[in-house]
């Protein structure tokens, strides 16, 4: 299962995010469920440090990406951020059981 953990500051405003785990839909390199979230992952930490200049630490390893703003009043972050939430919400959905997206306080 991929465990989607978005982290919320006191003022209600996303700050980061932290993903890991593998779907299991299919095998190895045909698995779309893992490629919808890495795909949106990736594009989600890209436009935040590359497209917006936002900085955040990113820190990626096997089977995890961690992402957190360095400033946690960032508007256009959360709203990026929120995107990615969003977007995880529907694939979720889509694919049962297999994505868990859950938002914690800072």
């Amino acid at each position: 299962m991929i465990c989607a953990d978005f982290f919320r500051n006191e003022h209600d405003r996303l700050v980061g995010f932290r993903i890991t785990g593998h779907a299991g839909y299919a095998d190895y390199g045909e698995d779309v469920c893992c490629a919808s979230v890495s795909s949106a992952v990736m594009l989600t930490a890209n436009t935040v440090t590359e497209a917006f200049k936002i900085k955040a630490d990113v820190a990626v390893e096997e089977n995890e990406i961690i992402l957190r703003l360095e400033n946690d009043s960032s508007e256009e972050g959360d709203k990026l951020i929120l995107g990615l939430l969003t977007h995880l919400y529907f694939l979720a959905e889509e694919f049962s059981g297999r994505i868990k997206v859950t938002v914690r306080d800072n």
